[in-house]
């Protein structure tokens, strides 16, 4: 139980060691602190994971424990499922520090302190029990992750990105604050499981309802779902490409966890009756998030921006699982961030080495230049094939179990169909890209805007060019991508997870465990063993479908003949005229999304 405090403590001491240390401007040292500590972190999320698989882990900070049923203490209180996210997101950072170490020539000893800092903030979330304590976290993460988007801020585009960002997600924050407040004023409680009990009691009028909207709104603004999403590719595409490894692969992905949370602890009871409605709600919100994010995808020349907006989609697709609230499409969607984040982060490392050794990541100016990085090009193939869902591979897994979990759930036959669509898109504009740059296939094309904006943001990190690429940033990119190949293929692991899933969504057991101490071991789980075979042939459609979009779009570029694309061409000129980079049109579209999500969720919850 020790190790509980210790995943947070650990980071945070280490960053006050960095800040302490800056004088003596050891590169050395703030490597081997930072390095250590996330290590550590990441052997104790570990160790949590398995004891957590047991049943839930309650730690109270204090010894504060609840007495009658009410909580005044603080809590960490957590399954496997959010035990494993911080293992996740520790697992990243470690894969970020590495690459960090002679990515950078030159760095400050505040860069490695703010990435502990975020770290203890992502874990911190995902252990958390107490939904204010969820919010200083999580504005602990948002604020950690401004300065490391704007890091390099000598430099315009950073210092816009990184206002962007903040803006946009402090008004997130700003949502969740107002929720919680709501949601006290009706419960006078704080702790998740307490404001499930209290809720479970009570018919759901707008009080709750307007508490519950603002908490998810704010949620999916760090998520980037639609219309909250605009921040993102502006963020990433400006952000130390390290830092875009933990932005793509866990810092998004934990506003849905928060969903997630939020819902089955606190809400479960009290929306049961309207479960279908808030189900056909989430579920809308997530295939209009992953067709829009694949299409600006397919739009796009700068790479980081073109990984930014496939992060976009697959939040979508993530958020589909979630919606479906069901077990089964839970365990799908933590699968599939786990192997979607462990492929891209990859894939990002490879933009890295391309930026470091080319000095662009565009992909017009790069055309052919990757030739000199043949290992980059055979992983950005794979990466962008396993994007798609190529079976057997993690992503596959993931994708596989909730359209399998979409297709048990009445009513809800259509959503593979656009899943597969999406994630065709998404995986096409990624192969399109790898074989311009890395095979020269095609005519070199045009710059365009998104050319533009590729050579401003691309000169902070990389000036000049490269001779060469030190072996120590390829072990991330061959790491992250083993591993993200190789998680759809660890035995029994869609019933590890369906299980965890399952006392992830049992809200009484939950509140059994916080509230009364008392651990209940759930009984024999008939979690699925795998994916069906009906998934694997949207598998092996959506890859084909990748590499028809990549052969269609070289030829659209070459000859300037949309042909069979001509279909995408207005509603993707469209959506690039609404991602103006004015975060007065971002702020404009939050709120319109929180009216409009807040709305129907009046209309459809009482």
């Amino acid at each position: 139980m020790t190790l509980v405090p210790l995943t947070i403590l650990v980071p945070l001491v280490a960053a006050g060691l960095l800040a302490a240390s800056r004088p003596l401007a050891s590169r050395l040292l703030a490597d081997v602190i930072a390095l250590g500590a996330a290590v550590a972190v990441l052997v104790m999320c570990a160790i949590l994971t398995h004891r957590a698989s047991h049943g839930e882990i309650v730690y109270w900070w204090g010894a504060w424990r609840p007495h009658g049923g009410v909580s005044l203490g603080i809590s960490f209180a957590f399954d496997s499922l959010g035990a494993g996210f911080a293992t996740f997101a520790a697992a990243l950072m470690v894969a970020a520090l590495v690459f960090s170490w002679r990515f950078f020539e030159t760095v400050d000893h505040l860069y490695h302190t703010v990435l502990l800092v975020f770290l203890a903030a992502m874990v911190g979330f995902c252990l958390s029990g107490d939904l204010f304590n969820m919010f200083v976290f999580f504005e602990l993460m948002g604020v950690s992750a401004y300065v490391l988007a704007g890091f390099l801020i000598e430099h315009r585009s950073p210092l816009e990105g990184s206002l962007n960002f903040a803006i946009t997600n402090s008004a997130g924050g700003v949502l969740v604050l107002f929720g919680i407040g709501l949601i006290y004023g009706r419960t006078g409680a704080l702790n998740l499981a307490q404001i499930g009990q209290t809720l479970g009691h009570v018919h759901p009028d707008g009080l709750v309802v307007a508490g519950f909207a603002l908490v998810v709104c704010g949620f999916l603004v760090k998520a980037a779902a639609v219309p909250f999403h605009f921040w993102l590719a502006d963020a990433y595409a400006v952000a130390p490409t390290p830092v875009c490894i933990l932005f793509a692969g866990a810092m998004s992905e934990l506003g849905l966890l928060g969903v997630a949370r939020v819902y089955w602890t606190s809400f479960a009871g009290v929306f049961g009756a309207h479960e279908g409605e808030l189900r056909a709600v989430l579920v809308t919100v997530g295939i209009v998030t992953a067709l829009a994010g694949a299409l600006m995808t397919l739009g796009q020349h700068h790479l980081k921006r073109m990984l930014a907006f496939a992060t976009v989609s697959y939040i979508g697709l993530f958020l589909v699982g979630v919606g479906l609230l069901s077990r089964d499409g839970l365990g799908g969607a933590a699968a599939y961030v786990v192997g979607d984040g462990l492929v891209k982060a990859s894939l990002f490392v490879c933009v890295g080495i391309l930026q470091h050794r080319c000095a662009s990541v565009d992909e017009v100016d790069l055309h052919g230049r990757g030739r000199v990085l043949p290992i980059a090009g055979v992983l950005f193939g794979v990466g962008a094939l396993a994007v798609a869902g190529l079976p057997p591979f993690g992503p596959f897994l993931g994708k596989a179990l909730v359209e399998d979990a979409a297709l048990g759930q009445p009513g809800y036959g259509w959503v593979p169909a656009l899943m597969l669509i999406a994630a065709a898109l998404s995986g096409g504009a990624i192969l399109r890209a790898g074989a311009r740059v890395f095979l020269g296939l095609g005519p070199r094309g045009e710059p365009d805007e998104s050319s533009d904006e590729a050579r401003e943001e691309a000169e902070p990190e990389s000036e000049e060019p490269h001779d060469s690429t030190p072996w120590l940033m390829w072990v991330p990119a061959l790491a992250l991508m083993a591993a993200g190949l190789a998680w759809g293929l660890i035995p029994d692991l869609s019933h590890s997870i369906g299980a965890a899933a399952a006392r992830f969504v049992d809200h009484a057991g939950y509140a059994r465990a916080v509230l009364d101490g008392v651990l209940t071991t759930p009984g024999h789980v008939l979690a699925p063993h795998g994916a069906s075979p009906g998934s694997y042939l949207y598998g092996v459609g959506a890859a084909l479908g990748a590499v028809a979009v990549a052969a269609l779009a070289l030829i659209r570029d070459g000859e300037r003949r949309l042909g069979p694309l001509m279909a995408l061409r207005a509603p993707l000129q469209g959506l690039r005229r609404l991602h103006s980079g004015h975060v007065g049109d971002y702020v404009a579209w939050l709120t319109a999304g929180v009216t409009v999500i807040g709305g129907v969720f009046m209309i459809a919850l009482i």
